[in-house]
């Protein structure tokens, strides 16, 4: 500011001169919006370039077809501004809403659970002698805010668009109950198709339909995809997820690799992932410490070919260890083990200092707060409870939901 000051003329009124100044600093940093000819409609598409982003220091050639934004960041803003992107807590009927809030409180409510819970100790006996069976129900459990949102979306969606074909891209949250209920609203669940984008078929996907997005998001690519279709699409995404697409917008603008704790094949890994410049995902501890090992150049580490090999399908095509792992930045799968991702955070911390020294870590690591408390709050209420049962231990514990949630 104080540089672009020098430009404002002395006679300029002071709210004029801090409007140039802005300006100034703004064009000196790069950070103008460049709005694509779509959204204005007055300025003709560009032919298709090669840019490299003027904050990433690392040497990653983009392309960026007509009408698309320069970076995954504004090309996700620009998708989403459309009209035809349904997001946010409400974006239908307020009284859809409502109807649809309404009946989910009949369709999951539970007699026995409320009945359980209204006993000071969260227990329900029944029977008598050796037929007595005593239910324990743990402190936290159900659906999180982040689901019970995805679900209202998607029936509400139903709701507010009753003629239209509908689609969801995948299963709406891994619960058979709740895709079972979507199934008998007669929205389409996307087929299968490993040779095509995302490993699925995007065929039967029309102009005018309407698409779901899971609770666990969507690639870029999908998101890409339907906008060029011109369909109405539902986005469902929980905040937490989005979240940490917001961190990793920062870990690219320093030219950072995001270290994704979470599983290659799972649907919000594969989104966050889509969301990056460079990435690299690791599923747990062991695998971190590998990679901390390689950083540090510890006898008996992975070579590059060895490292290379086990995580090609875990990282991005043109990753690169030597390259690659002198910047990271930490980002997560919302459903892993929060406590891990938190070793996991201070693991690299330290790797990283002890490899470019206390003073640089700021320039070589970032953590950003984006872990959700839901699946840790639910594992320590099962702990608790079995804790809690020591004089009566229990039998054995009743989960309920998906197996593969």
């Amino acid at each position: 500011l104080e540089l672009a000051a020098k430009c404002v003329p002395e006679s300029a009124p002071s709210v004029c001169a801090m409007r140039w100044a802005l300006l100034c600093a703004l064009g000196a940093t790069h950070a103008l919006r460049v709005l694509p000819a779509r959204q204005t409609g007055a300025i003709a598409a560009p032919a298709a370039r090669r840019t490299r982003h003027p904050s990433v220091t690392m040497d990653v050639d983009v392309d960026v077809p007509p009408g698309r934004a320069d970076t995954k960041k504004n090309e996700r803003r620009r998708i989403m501004s459309s009209t035809m992107y349904k997001r946010g807590g409400s974006p239908f009927d307020r009284e859809i809403h409502k109807q649809v809030s309404d009946r989910m409180s009949e369709q999951f409510a539970g007699e026995l659970l409320e009945q359980m819970k209204e006993s000071q100790f969260r227990e329900m006996v029944v029977g008598e002698g050796e037929r007595q069976i005593t239910f324990v129900l743990a402190k936290d459990f159900g659906f999180c805010w982040g689901v019970e949102r995805s679900i209202e979306l998607a029936w509400a969606a139903r709701e507010a668009y009753p003629d239209a074909t509908m689609h969801i891209t995948n299963e709406l949250i891994h619960n058979p109950g709740v895709n079972q209920l979507l199934g008998e609203m007669d929205i389409k669940f996307m087929d299968k198709d490993v040779s095509k984008l995302a490993g699925k078929d995007f065929d039967a996907i029309d102009k005018g339909d309407v698409v779901i997005l899971p609770a666990f998001g969507a690639s870029l690519e999908e998101m890409q995809l339907l906008d060029d279709k011109g369909v109405v699409t539902v986005d469902t995404t929980c905040p937490w997820v989005s979240k940490v697409w917001n961190a990793v917008d920062k870990h690219q603008r320093s030219g950072m690799t995001s270290v994704i704790h979470g599983k290659y094949k799972h649907e919000e890994a594969i989104a966050t992932a889509s969301m990056c410049e460079t990435y690299l995902i690791i599923k747990d501890m062991k695998e971190a410490q590998e990679i901390a090992a390689y950083i540090l150049d510890e006898p008996g580490a992975l070579t590059d070919d060895e490292l290379l090999q086990k995580y090609k399908h875990a990282a991005s095509p043109h990753f690169h260890p030597r390259k690659h792992l002198k910047k990271i930045g930490l980002a997560n799968q919302t459903t892993m083990y929060k406590k891990e991702t938190q070793a996991i955070g201070r693991l690299f911390e330290k790797t990283m200092m002890a490899a470019y020294g206390p003073e640089n870590i700021k320039e070589h690591f970032a953590a950003f707060d984006t872990i959700c408390d839901a699946t840790q709050v639910r594992q320590d209420a099962v702990t608790a409870m079995t804790e809690e049962a020591a004089e009566t231990p229990l039998d054995f514990i009743l989960v309920v939901g998906g197996w593969d949630s």
